[in-house]
């Protein structure tokens, strides 16, 4: 994130009147655009899981050549790319060069579908980050029909992997109209009991009910509970202003995906966390892996220290991605750091998650 959400506690008139209008609808349905590479057809499956990566710098450049030397020695099935795909302010149309420099180019010969996830950079609005233009990341859905890569064919959706059978559904969600800087006031499609946010309550609740993966796997940009800067949800930078402190966010999060999946998998924060379920999140562990480009440089949590939530892992200081193995009877989580001195990865924690 760059924006500081304490500096930028509510949306000005001049603010609010620049947010855009009601968007594009969104379902889960479509199916791939022509000449995409295939999803795998397997029930053991290597999957990256990457976040905030859409700098096109140098960093985000070396983390992607230690994803290439790991997909080299044992090949990946596929990636997610959990947001914050195009900084600082997110793509300005669907043919915009930033595709290239910032998701193509730095990932080249990772040949494999990379299922995407929206960020509050991908819809900026008059400050970087703030999430105040939703139709901007419109232009990342219909890039879903450019590129070979790049799955995204709306703004929420799911995947079963196999199709036949799957191991794992993969439950990609949207929740930045409820997670905005720049709150949509003036815009009932996006509210938070708008229609936007109720279809895509339904949509979820109806999918997961219906699904019968053995791992049922939220990929959201947000997380629920975090012990970095940015913080859990309801309580966002430490703050007590609703809904920019994301309030609703956890009242999604607390109705629709906990007790319901495995695993939530976040950005958001520039760091790498491996967080222990709790109470509240009645055996859903989150996960955050939002170190792909950037790091918080070991900035505390708003409590000032990063003890909010348990952890099995936490790192505040390095970028890194993760690994995650899933087959029928077991999953595997692996956390690789890179040392942007000489480019070199190591893998700093490994654990059978389930």
């Amino acid at each position: 994130m760059t924006v500081d959400r304490r500096g930028f506690l509510t949306g000005t008139a001049a603010g609010v009147a620049a947010l855009a209008g009601a968007g594009a609808t969104a379902h889960a349905e479509n199916g791939p655009a022509t000449g995409k590479f295939p999803l795998p057809d397997t029930d053991r499956l290597r999957v990256l899981v990457t976040g905030d990566a859409g700098t096109g710098a140098r960093p985000q450049w070396q983390v992607a050549d230690a994803m290439r030397e790991q997909h080299a020695r044992e090949p990946f099935s596929l990636a997610l790319g959990l947001g914050d795909n195009v900084y600082e302010q997110g793509p300005w149309a669907d043919d915009d060069a930033q595709f290239a420099a910032k998701f193509e180019d730095p990932n080249h010969d990772l040949d494999f579908p990379w299922l995407m996830v929206q960020g509050n950079h991908d819809n900026s609005s008059i400050l970087p980050g703030d999430g105040g233009w939703l139709l901007r990341g419109d232009h990342e859905v219909a890039y879903h029909g450019r590129s070979a890569r790049w799955f995204m064919p709306s703004r929420y959706y799911s995947v079963r992997i196999p199709q036949e059978r799957p191991v794992v559904e993969f439950f990609v969600l949207d929740l930045n109209p409820i997670a905005a800087y720049l709150p949509p006031l003036f815009q009932p499609y996006w509210a938070a009991d708008g229609q936007f946010m109720t279809e895509q309550a339904a949509w979820l609740d109806r999918a997961i009910a219906e699904s019968p993966a053995k791992w049922k796997i939220a990929c959201t940009h947000h997380p629920y509970i975090n012990n970095g800067p940015h913080g859990n949800a309801g309580e966002y930078e430490g703050l007590s202003v609703e809904p920019i402190n994301g309030r609703f966010v956890k009242d999604f999060f607390e109705a629709h995906v906990v007790g319901r999946c495995q695993f939530l998998l976040s950005g958001h924060d520039h760091s790498l966390q491996v967080l222990e379920p709790n109470l509240a999140s009645k055996g859903t562990r989150q996960i955050i892996s939002g170190a792909a480009a950037k790091s918080v440089h070991g900035e505390p949590s708003p409590g000032g220290k990063h003890t909010v939530n348990g952890a099995l892992y936490e790192n505040y200081t390095d970028l890194g991605f993760m690994v995650l193995e899933l087959a029928p009877t077991s999953a595997d989580l692996g956390v690789y750091t890179v040392d942007l001195s000489n480019g070199q990865s190591a893998n700093a924690f490994q654990r059978r998650m389930g």
